[in-house]
C-alpha cells in the first residue's frame, strides 16, 4: 500500500474567523462610517454606507483564482503600464546586432540581472563549475544535472527510502545555514533523434535493403512517440549568508566558489545516497548555456548535437553556445501565455489537495499528449531559518487557539476543515522541536508547443493532466514569464524570493 503524504498546512492561519490581521483592520475600519450613522440616526446614510461596506469586504475577502480582487487590479494595472511603456518586450542584442560581449547573459524578464561566472577548477577533471550571480535577488546558485532511474519499479520500502532521503536533504540545506532554497526541476522533450541518426550515418553500409527500409520507418515513427528527460538540481545561497563565509576563505569570487563547492559536495552526497541518483554532474558554464538556450527553443538541440559531433573531427568547428545567444531573440508575455521565439508556453501552479498524495503520482502531468509537445515541471523547497519557523509556528499555534476559542465563546460550530489544519499546526511545532526543517514547498509546471500549434488547447490538455493525478491546477496569468523562466531554465529563479 503506498503512503499517502498529507501533513502540510497552510502558511498563515487567519485567527479571527479565519481573517488574517491585515483583512480584519480593513473591515473594522470600513465598518466604523456605518456604526457612527446609526448612532446618529441617519439611516439612510447608514445603508448606503452599508453596501460599500459590502462591496469593500468581498473585494478584501474573496479570493479570485488564488489572488483576492484588490491583488488582480494591481498586477493588471502594472502588466498593462508595463506593456505600454515597452518594458515587457524583449529584444535580443544579437537579433539587433548590438551584442558587443559574447560572455555576456542576454536574458528577457526576471533574468536579465544574471551574471555568470567560471570557478576555479575542481575535482579530478579539473572542471570550473558555473556559478550564478543574481544581482536582482542578490543570490548565488550551482546547477547540477542529474539522472535517476525512477520510483516506477521500485517496492514500497524503497520509495519510503527516498522519500525520507529527500527530507534528509532539506534538513541538511538547514542545518548548513547558508542554502535556503533547492529547486528540482524536470524537462521531458520530444526526441529529435540527432544521437542515432550520427550513430546510423557511422555504421550504415552502402547498400539499400528491405531491412534497411522497414528500420527508417520504424525510426522515424518511434521518434515521433519519443521523449528524453532531463534533470536538474539547483540550490540556492543568499550573499546575506554567503559573505561571512567567503571572506575566511580568501574573499572575492574564489571564496565564494570554494564555500559554493563545499555545499554542493554535500548536496552531491544526499543524492546519491538517501535519493538514489545514479550520476551528479555539475554544469560548467558553457553546459548551463546550453540548457538554457534548448529551455527557450527545443527545437535547436538536434543542430547542437550535430555541431559537437562535428567538432570531434574538426577542431575549429564551435560547438559552444555563447551566453550572449543562449536566451530568445525575441520574447512578449502574454496575459495567459508566454510568447519566446517561435514557441509558445503556459505555466500553472499545481495546489495540493486536501486528502494528500502519493510519492510518484505527477507522473501524468510530465507525460505529453502529443508529438512534438515539451512538458516541464519545477519542485521548489524555500527553507525557513530555524528562528522563523518556531516563530512562525508559535504565531499559527497562536492563531489556531485564538480561532478555536474564539468559536467556542461564540458557539460556532467549528468545521472538519479548520479543526484538521489546527492540529497539523500543532503537529508541526513537535517536529521543529526534534530537529525538523521547515519548507514552504511549491510547483510550477510548463507546456511549451511550437506557435503553429494552439497553445489554449496544450493549455487546457495540461489541466487536464494535473487533474487526472490528483491536484487541482491554477493558471499564472500575468505572469506567465515568471512562471515559465521558474520551471523550464535552471538558473535559481524564484517565485517567493522578492527582489532587493
Amino acid at each position: 500500500m503506498a503512503v499517502i503524504y498529507s501533513d502540510y498546512s497552510r502558511a498563515r492561519i487567519g485567527w479571527f474567523f479565519g481573517l488574517s490581521g491585515w483583512q480584519l483592520a480593513i473591515v473594522s475600519l470600513t465598518f466604523l462610517p456605518i456604526a457612527w450613522s446609526m448612532r446618529s440616526g441617519a439611516w439612510i446614510s447608514a445603508l448606503l454606507f452599508l453596501l460599500l461596506w459590502t462591496v469593500i469586504l468581498l473585494i478584501t475577502i474573496t479570493p479570485v483564482r488564488g489572488r483576492s480582487a484588490t491583488g488582480w487590479a494591481t498586477a493588471s494595472l502594472a502588466f498593462a503600464a508595463g506593456g505600454l511603456l515597452g518594458w515587457t518586450r524583449f529584444r535580443s542584442k544579437a537579433a539587433l546586432g548590438r551584442a558587443d560581449d559574447l560572455d555576456e547573459p542576454d536574458l528577457p524578464g526576471i533574468l536579465q540581472g544574471i551574471k555568470i561566472h567560471d570557478g576555479p577548477p575542481n575535482g579530478a577533471m579539473f572542471a570550473r563549475t558555473a556559478m550564478v550571480q543574481d544581482h536582482r535577488s542578490r543570490t548565488w546558485a550551482v546547477t547540477a544535472s542529474v539522472v535517476h532511474p525512477g520510483i516506477g519499479l521500485k517496492e514500497l520500502d524503497e520509495r519510503q527510502r527516498q522519500g525520507a532521503g529527500l527530507s534528509d536533504l532539506l534538513d541538511l540545506a538547514a542545518r548548513t545555514e547558508l542554502i535556503d532554497e533547492i529547486l528540482l526541476l524536470v524537462r521531458t522533450v520530444p526526441e529529435d533523434g540527432a544521437e542515432r541518426d550520427q550513430w546510423v550515418t557511422r555504421h550504415r553500409r552502402g547498400e539499400a535493403t528491405a531491412a534497411r527500409e522497414i528500420n527508417d520507418e520504424l525510426q522515424s515513427n518511434l521518434t515521433q512517440a519519443s521523449v528524453r528527460t532531463e534533470a536538474f538540481v539547483t540550490f540556492v545561497v543568499p550573499e546575506g549568508r554567503i559573505a561571512k563565509e567567503a571572506k575566511e576563505s580568501g574573499g572575492g569570487l574564489d571564496g565564494r566558489a570554494r564555500v559554493m563547492y563545499s555545499l554542493a559536495s554535500e548536496v552531491e552526497a544526499q543524492l546519491r545516497g538517501g535519493m538514489g541518483m545514479t550520476t551528479v554532474n555539475w554544469l560548467t558554464s558553457p553546459e548551463l548555456a546550453l540548457v538554457c538556450r534548448t529551455g527557450f527553443a527545443p527545437g535547436d538541440r538536434a543542430g547542437i548535437v550535430d555541431a559537437l559531433e562535428s567538432r570531434t573531427s574538426d577542431p575549429d568547428v564551435n560547438a559552444d553556445i555563447p551566453w550572449a545567444m543562449a536566451g530568445p531573440s525575441g520574447a512578449d508575455p502574454v496575459a495567459r501565455h508566454y510568447s519566446h521565439d517561435a514557441w509558445n508556453s503556459i505555466s500553472s501552479t499545481i495546489k495540493l489537495p486536501v486528502k494528500g498524495a502519493a510519492m510518484g503520482a505527477l507522473a501524468p502531468v510530465l507525460t505529453p499528449t502529443a508529438p512534438g509537445e515539451r512538458r516541464s515541471f519545477m519542485v521548489a523547497y524555500p527553507i525557513l531559518t530555524q528562528s522563523a519557523a518556531e516563530r512562525q509556528s508559535a504565531t499559527s499555534e497562536w492563531a489556531a487557539d485564538i480561532g478555536e476559542e474564539m468559536r467556542n465563546r461564540a458557539k460556532v460550530k467549528q468545521r472538519t476543515k479548520s479543526r484538521d489544519e489546527a492540529d497539523k499546526v500543532r503537529r508541526l511545532d513537535q517536529k521543529l522541536a526534534r530537529g525538523n526543517s521547515l519548507t514552504r514547498p511549491y510547483a510550477v509546471v510548463t507546456v511549451t508547443v511550437p506557435k503553429t500549434a494552439r497553445v489554449s488547447e496544450y493549455g487546457r490538455r495540461l489541466d487536464a493532466s494535473v487533474r487526472r493525478a490528483g491536484f487541482a491546477p491554477l493558471r499564472l496569468d500575468l505572469a506567465q514569464d515568471v512562471a515559465f523562466s521558474s520551471s523550464t531554465v535552471p538558473l535559481g529563479i524564484s517565485l517567493t524570493r522578492k527582489a532587493n
